[in-house]
């Protein structure tokens, strides 16, 4: 092997080393202290603007009158909130449900052609009139007191945007499930709160936030991320975005890789497709630039530097035992994630569902990628949420089993 390759594999190796390194630890580190050190606090206090409830649903029967019965019920003043529901296209008897109510906080759109979220929450945007938007999902459920906490921080003039804490159940999913839906989600949930206490999260929680009407913006058609455009175009006028733990929800997300890879495609293609509709944030106009590239946009090189490293350390393992130790700890690492949930100790078991998650994220970043390139039609239609019921619900029939 010649100086000059050596002098290359070597730089490329230690490289993406690094930069996985940074992305995973180090800037997770850097954020963490520097909300320690550096925390920005924000008021809060009682407050009970007006307020809007966004509910956009396709095909959720199933859901919908129990999501609206309970959004119905929170502890929030009754004169002072209403309930816009749009459904989008629904082909089921969702449109059927809307027509039965008739509470005089409901007010229900119902469009004939599924056009996508971002398009169905314009419209409900358009047709709202409260002082705060709160955008909510069908399947999560709030807790009792959880908008009255939320809106509290609006309180604060520099807070633009609020989510709350999302307590994801995992009852029957698999192991690999629960390592994005436990382990990941509780470290994409930590570094954002550390990112809050700094000035704000890069993104929130989509089925669980709220913004002051004046600084919402409509979404631009066909858009994926709302839950992260939305704040960013807040802060972009000069405003914060928080996270208040006191203000929770409960989901539950698929109960398999292959639902949570599904989901985890779109998100990410949603990146992708992020950075061609919003090119200015990372611009000068975005004060959170460095905080974005080191979140989010590394994330999206790490298989990339996933494949610098295999190669690399693959051709120096032949001249060197350092390497050939690095990458017999490549593949080691890749065997427990492929077979290690299949073993009976537990802790193999925990390390392979969070080997296997790891890998499951970095393959949905070249699949989005790919289905941001080349899917010809709108690219929001790529994944369709698998239904599901509410955590109370679920809860309620585990008992019943369990009892029967």
């Amino acid at each position: 092997m010649s100086g000059a390759l050596h002098f290359v594999l070597v730089g490329a190796f230690w490289g993406a080393a690094v930069l996985t390194l940074y992305t995973y630890v180090g800037y997770p580190a850097w954020i963490y202290f520097r909300s320690r050190w550096h925390a920005q606090t924000w008021r809060q206090a009682p407050i009970f603007p007006t307020v809007s409830i966004i509910l956009v649903v396709h095909n959720g029967a199933a859901l919908l009158r129990r999501q609206i019965n309970r959004l119905l019920s929170l502890d929030y003043p009754a004169d002072r909130f209403d309930l816009v529901v749009v459904s989008d296209g629904s082909t089921d008897n969702t449109d059927e449900i809307l027509n039965s109510i008739s509470h005089p906080a409901v007010k229900s759109i119902r469009c004939p052609e599924r056009r996508g979220k971002a398009a169905a929450v314009n419209i409900g945007m358009q047709n709202s009139s409260g002082e705060i938007q709160l955008f909510v999902d069908i399947r999560p459920e709030l807790e009792i007191d959880a908008v009255k906490l939320l809106v509290s921080n609006f309180s604060d003039p520099s807070v633009g945007c609020a989510t709350g804490e999302l307590i994801l159940h995992d009852e029957g999913h698999t192991t690999g499930a629960k390592a994005v839906g436990g382990f990941y989600w509780r470290y994409e949930a930590w570094i954002r709160k550390c990112e809050s206490l700094v000035d704000s999260p890069l993104g929130v929680y989509g089925g669980f936030y709220a913004v002051r009407r004046e600084l919402a913006r409509a979404l631009p058609e066909g858009s994926i991320l709302d839950d992260v455009w939305q704040p960013l175009s807040v802060i972009r006028q000069g405003f914060r975005s928080i996270v208040d733990d006191r203000a929770r929800v409960h989901d539950t997300w698929p109960a398999n890789l292959k639902g949570e890879f599904n989901r985890k495609v779109r998100t990410l293609a949603g990146n992708f497709q992020l950075l061609q509709q919003a090119p200015w944030v990372l611009s000068r106009e975005n004060r959170l630039r460095f905080e974005l590239i080191s979140h989010k946009l590394m994330r999206l090189l790490v298989p990339v530097l996933l494949v610098a490293l295999l190669i690399s350390s693959s051709i120096l393992a032949f001249s060197s035992r350092f390497y050939a130790g690095a990458l017999a700890g490549q593949l080691l690492l890749c065997t427990i994630a492929a077979v290690g949930t299949r073993c009976g100790l537990p802790i193999v078991v925990r390390i392979a569902g969070a080997g296997r998650a790891f890998c499951m994220l970095n393959a949905a970043i070249v699949v989005g990628f790919y289905k941001f390139l080349f899917v010809q039609e709108q690219l929001w239609k790529i994944w369709v949420p698998t239904a599901g019921l509410p955590p109370a619900v679920l809860h309620e029939e585990d008992k019943a089993e369990r009892a029967a």
